[in-house]
């Protein structure tokens, strides 16, 4: 394919990318195939002549099309959002064009400089105590990992390297083995299971600390934990908060747990993947508190701020515990000016060694819907899940069962978990909405997530009737 030809079916597929998304809502939300689908519409082999354009694209709809969940549906209700919007979707093109591995400042300039820059943008946006922002003089910093796992996994890896650091600089003899098998590291059993996973990878324990009934973790209960964990010989060094729980939207008491993490010399890392994105409103913005408290803070724009995946900020107040967890420089990677004080090798802040040019969609999406617009998009959300939750309380049939806070509705029939499931099954194998389920307090519970960015008042209100017409099938049939 020359220059041309890439000018033509660049515009093409630009049509075809925005027609797709135009009329999402006329195709089947969840797919209807069966495990290896795929294998039997395409050769056993690569080609080994070269193939038309033309061959591959008329593809796309007979071969990828079929298998597609489509999550920007307005009718896609599952999991969490992720964020579409035109302006990252161009931004994403040019970051491929450029292609640059930004492991360092010297790698691309303004691929380092631009991410410095956005994530103290966002950072001032979500009114971030000034210890997180980078500046020109600052401590802290902000950081795009590809995910909130990652997010989370790097966090404890720094935790346990400056644990480590802190008891063989007091006493030298210790052995590493020793310290790391006595190490704990804590979350609330709401909590995602990436977080109990990055303890799997980082070889330390992970305990669960129980939530109330608003299923959030609360100081006292820490505490308790944490006490007798110590009386034990295990040495408590790492606590992962949830601001806007997977299952239900929960928010652990961060100002309870904050001052205990500060005083035990915890690190206090705090994951608000989806709900993270809301705390640029105004309103929104008290469920924050108690950030100061915290040695980490992460979320994923790419969940809910209409910057597409993969983009999750995460923030450090000092940037020198990360660093020095995964500071490796060999030769080929100095450059000249990596002494100077003035630049970030974004490479010691992360698992991975290469990164893309993630921060130019922050960039495009920042500058043309202005914060104003972004708030617009969050409140709209909200507003329509509010709706929902009105829907079902007027039902008898029904119950909520978790505070609705954002965008998220957690619900149930009133009835056995068998009757629910059963509910779930024929929502799903009717393909016309998509909704996955949690387990809340031993119940199975079905959650209701506003998700695409073009999901409409009308578009919940055909969810809801669809909902309730399988309801009352299933509540008539015989067995129930």
């Amino acid at each position: 394919m020359d220059t041309a030809e890439f000018r033509r079916r660049g515009k093409e597929m630009v049509d075809y990318v925005a027609d797709y998304l135009e009329n999402i809502e006329s195709r089947q939300v969840y797919p209807d195939v069966q495990p290896g689908y795929l294998r039997t519409l395409i050769p056993e082999d690569a080609p080994q002549e070269p193939e038309t354009y033309e061959d591959v694209v008329k593809d796309i709809e007979r071969v990828i099309m079929p298998g597609v969940t489509h999550w920007h549906s307005p009718y896609f209700f599952a999991y969490f959002p992720t964020a579409n919007s035109f302006p990252a979707l161009l931004a994403d093109m040019l970051s491929g064009a450029i292609g640059c591995i930004g492991f360092s400042w010297a790698a691309s300039p303004a691929c380092t400089e631009l991410e410095t820059v956005m994530l103290d943008w966002l950072g001032k946006m979500l009114k971030l105590p000034e210890e997180f922002l980078a500046g020109t003089e600052g401590k802290g910093g902000g950081v795009i990992q590809g995910t909130a796992s990652e997010a989370t996994l790097v966090a404890l890896l720094a935790a346990r390297s400056r644990i480590l650091k802190r008891i063989l600089n007091d006493d030298p003899e210790k052995q590493e083995a020793d310290i790391i098998s006595r190490l704990v590291a804590y979350s609330s059993d709401q909590a995602h299971s990436s977080v109990e996973r990055a303890a799997l990878i980082g070889g330390v324990k992970m305990k669960k600390i129980p939530t109330d009934c608003k299923f959030a973790v609360r100081g006292e209960a820490f505490q308790k934990i944490l006490e007798e964990d110590k009386a034990a010989g295990l040495i408590p060094f790492y606590f992962c908060a949830t601001l806007g729980t997977t299952p239900s939207c929960a928010f652990d008491r961060i100002t309870e747990i904050g001052p205990i993490c500060n005083a035990e010399q915890l690190w206090l890392h705090i994951d608000a993947a989806y709900a993270g994105s809301a705390f640029i409103c105004p309103e929104f913005r008290p469920l924050l508190d108690g950030v100061e408290f915290a040695d980490s803070f992460n979320f994923n724009p790419h969940k809910w701020m209409l910057v597409n995946f993969d983009c999750s900020t995460m923030w450090v107040k000092n940037r020198s515990d990360i660093i020095g967890a995964f500071k490796m420089d060999p030769l080929y990677l100095k450059h000249d000016h990596q002494e100077s004080g003035l630049v970030t090798d974004y490479r010691h802040w992360q698992i991975p060694l290469g990164r893309r040019f993630r921060s130019l969609k922050m960039w495009f999406v920042f500058r043309m819907y202005g914060l104003r617009g972004l708030q617009e998009h969050i409140r709209k959300h909200v507003s329509l899940a509010k709706e929902f939750e009105d829907f079902v309380r007027a039902d008898n049939r029904f119950q909520i069962t978790a505070d609705v806070v954002l965008g998220l509705v957690c619900f149930r029939l009133k009835g056995s978990n068998e009757l629910n499931e059963a509910l779930l099954k024929k929502i799903n194998s009717a393909r016309t909405i998509h909704l996955v389920p949690c387990q809340l307090a031993g119940r199975f519970v079905l959650r209701f997530a506003v998700c695409s960015r073009t999901t409409e008042s009308r578009h919940v209100q055909e969810a809801w009737a669809h909902i309730s017409k399988l309801a009352t099938e299933l509540l008539h049939q015989p067995s129930h």
